[in-house]
Order: structure tokens, then sequence, then C-alpha cells
């Protein structure tokens, strides 16, 4: 399946990048809940958490380094929220596999 992710990872739709390597991109989230909101996902098509193989168990260990990376880069790092939405009913619209790092003010319960 084709998603907006899928898109901005082939070039085809701009996107503000503040990490990318050969298997990890990272944008600024184009709607923030906060001053400091990335979205970290693999290039590899996977729509959630519950389709990842054990052979794709590296590249969440990754996507950890790079997240710790960004936060301590946008200085975040004593305080933010890294999570994950899985399938519709936890909210996920994007059915491609990322993570919210989210910082930079008080966070409260939910997203945001």
């Amino acid at each position: 399946m084709t998603t907006i992710f899928s898109k901005i990872i082939q070039g085809q739709l701009p996107a503000e990048k503040v990490f990318e390597n050969a298997r990890i991109l990272a944008i600024k989230d184009l709607h923030p809940v906060a001053p400091v909101h990335i979205l970290i996902m693999p290039k590899k098509n996977i729509p959630d958490l519950q389709s990842l193989e054990e052979e794709d168990l590296p590249l969440l260990q990754e996507i950890f380094l790079v997240a710790k990376r960004l936060a301590k880069e946008f200085k975040v790092e004593n305080g933010y929220r890294f999570l994950t939405n899985n399938g519709p009913l936890a909210g996920q619209t994007i059915f491609h596999l990322h993570f919210h790092l989210i910082g930079g003010k008080q966070l409260t319960h939910g997203l945001g």
C-alpha cells in the first residue's frame, strides 16, 4: 500500500527531514502537538508493529538510537515522549510504522 510516508521516502512529496540514512527517515510533523514533534520511521514498508518480522528487529534498535540522538540535538533529552499508535483503535491513521518524538513543553496525558 502506498502511504504519504512512502511517497516522502521515495522523494515524491516534500518534508522537512531532520535525519536520514539508508534505513531510517525522521521528519518534522506537519501538525505538531509540541515545539518538538518528529516522526521517525523505517524506510522499509511495515504497516504497524504487529506486522514486524523477526528480521525487522534491528530497525527498531536503530530507530531508538536515532530518537536518542534527535532528543539530544533538539535539546529535549531530559523530558520527551516516544510513542507509536498500532491500528485504527489506537489512532493510527497512516499505515506505515512510525514513532512520534514529542517534547519541548510540559506534556499532559495523551499525545500532547
